[in-house]
């Protein structure tokens, strides 16, 4: 079941032009590119609900616009030096460790009840159970105990030892009054019975500074000031969240001022937003601000590995070295973006110098294609050993005008060495949502794996990760990538609390995914940032956590 039908204020809300709102910007519009698939903070990761739940929803921690871990809806950061983490042996003889968070005081839904540590194990609880689905599973396996010591109050134990191990972003609260006996009632209907989607606007649901206030489906979401939020005062009284999918169209919708700023988490390309700030220098010179944000963001192509074509790592290496990655980045990006070649940006301390690279060669890609037994037809186009046609599929976020114009530049030069592209994309909600997520694609899928500082990339390369039915489609590792290695690296790194050693597992971990490629590196993202001049206080992260968890920041000049 989906949101309701929008109500009345939504429509004046989205309709409304910048003259029509209140004075003295007691409102906000932010346009951003995608609308997600579910509400549910637990079930199916898209940054567009992310940004949203920044206003509406506070995890226990998140990481800083200086890439510090800091506490949100808890008290204080658990450390081994501040008695708040402790060491423990487990039931079964396992290192192990107890964390102890306390809820910030006074936390409430918006409907006035108090946010609690019953709120908190229902989202353990519904975690633990691989029927509800959620991600990521590997943090619910491995905390295998919560203790509730008052209202405020939790002591959860893992059976490891993690360098990271106060980091607590998946682990939010949930409102256990509205939703554990609908969970409980079907764990695995439960993804689509919550009241997220169902109730979306009922107060109960959202603990931030603002609170969903009205939904339609696909277009946007009215935010409205939480009354019983106890922190700073939000400065806005309403914001409004349009979703326009087309960059163009949002491009149209901010001149117009149908919209006061767009999101750089998911806003206009680099190279529109560069090509609109030139524009505007000119044109209209004290109207916009504009910033440019490098981060963890890394844009790629998933690589359906069951694909006959794309099985051959031969096959994987000669579309790396077909495709011009660096006059991509310097024609359509204005070189703002940096080709990646590994996984881990180099903003990360754990990036490792010295990776197998994939310049452009195409005389490299034809002979691997070659290699890989499939050679050219008469009219050019390869073929296999039946004699079926090269013709890979490769999908994006419909609307996105950047990566079209990857997609249209790729096609162009795989067709030179002999490869036929299908360009086929949908809407962000059907894509992430189902697409994706349900490992629907047949070739390529081509999308940006936003992260934190130093995480461990577990959710997106174990095996164990892999979406199927029988988890609920939870899991991000789409191309359904298996090695025994990289799963050892993965189940190590988190353990290992020596920052040096643990360089030389993160080293070892780009080597074997620079040699494998589950998936193919294009780029490094940067986020484009455009304000009214009349805002400030958005500082942007860089990486997963969004700016608008620091809402209560934002002042009218």
């Amino acid at each position: 079941m989906r949101p309701p039908a929008a109500s009345l204020a939504l429509l004046l809300a989205l309709a409304a032009p910048a003259s029509a709102q209140p004075a003295a910007h007691e409102t906000l519009t932010i346009g951003i590119t995608q609308y997600p698939a579910t509400w549910h903070p637990n079930i199916e990761p898209m940054a567009a609900k992310a940004y949203v739940e920044g206003f509406t929803l506070q995890p226990l921690t998140v990481y800083d616009a200086d890439w510090h871990l800091t506490c949100l809806l808890c008290e204080t950061l658990p450390t081994l030096e501040n008695g708040l983490a402790a060491r423990e042996t487990t039931p079964d003889g396992k290192p192990g460790i107890r964390l102890t968070y306390r809820l910030r005081a006074g936390a409430a839904w918006a409907d006035g009840r108090p946010v609690t540590a019953e709120d908190l194990r229902f989202a353990w609880e519904a975690g633990r159970s691989t029927e509800t689905g959620f991600g990521p599973a590997e943090f619910y396996r491995s905390s295998y105990a919560l203790d509730i010591v008052d209202a405020r109050t939790v002591v959860l134990h893992q059976d490891k030892v993690t360098y990271d191990v106060a980091s607590m972003g998946e682990f939010q609260p949930l409102p256990a009054q509205l939703d554990r006996e609908r969970w409980q009632g079907d764990p695995r209907g439960y993804r689509s019975r919550t009241a997220f989607d169902t109730e979306t606007t009922n107060p109960g649901l959202w603990n931030g500074p603002y609170r969903v206030a009205a939904v339609t489906p696909g277009s946007g979401v009215v935010l409205e000031r939480n009354q019983h939020w106890n922190g700073p005062a939000p400065a806005f009284r309403r914001i409004t969240i349009r979703t326009v999918e087309n960059t163009a169209a949002l491009e149209a919708q901010l001149l117009a001022g149908q919209v006061d700023m767009i999101a750089g988490e998911l806003g206009l390309p680099v190279e529109q937003a560069a090509s609109l700030e030139r524009r505007a220098a000119t044109s209209f010179p004290r109207r916009f601000r504009f910033a440019y944000r490098p981060g963890l963001i890394f844009e790629h192509l998933d690589v359906r590995l069951d694909n006959p074509f794309l099985a051959d790592v031969r096959v994987r290496q000669a579309l790396l070295h077909a495709a011009d990655r660096a006059q991509i980045v310097a024609r359509l990006f204005e070189g703002k973006q940096s080709v990646a070649d590994s996984l881990v940006n180099p903003l990360d301390g754990v990036h490792a110098d010295g990776l197998p690279q994939y310049p452009y060669d195409p005389a490299r890609a034809n002979a691997l294609l070659d290699q890989a037994g499939f050679p050219r037809g008469p009219d050019g186009v390869r073929r296999n050993a039946a004699g079926d046609r090269f013709q890979l599929e490769l999908m994006t976020t419909a609307g996105n005008r950047g990566r079209e114009q990857v997609q249209q530049v790729l096609a162009s030069m795989w067709r030179q060495v002999g490869i036929e592209t299908r360009i086929r994309n949908e809407t962000p909600r059907v894509f992430f949502g189902e697409t994706v997520s349900h490992r629907r694609y047949t070739g390529l899928a081509m999308y940006a794996w936003i992260s934190a500082p130093e995480n461990v990339p577990r959710t997106t390369l174990h095996s164990e990760e892999i979406p199927s039915a029988a988890r609920n489609w939870s899991g991000q590792n789409s191309t359904g990538y298996a090695n025994p290695e990289m799963d050892a690296l993965l189940e190590a790194l988190p353990q290992e609390l020596d920052l040096e050693k643990r360089r030389v597992l993160w080293r070892r971990l780009q080597e074997i995914y620079a040699r494998d490629l589950p998936s193919l590196p294009l780029y490094f993202r940067s986020d484009a940032h455009v304000w009214p001049s009349w805002l400030e206080g958005v500082r942007p992260t860089g990486h997963q956590d969004a700016s608008s968890h620091w809402v209560t920041d934002w002042r009218v000049r």
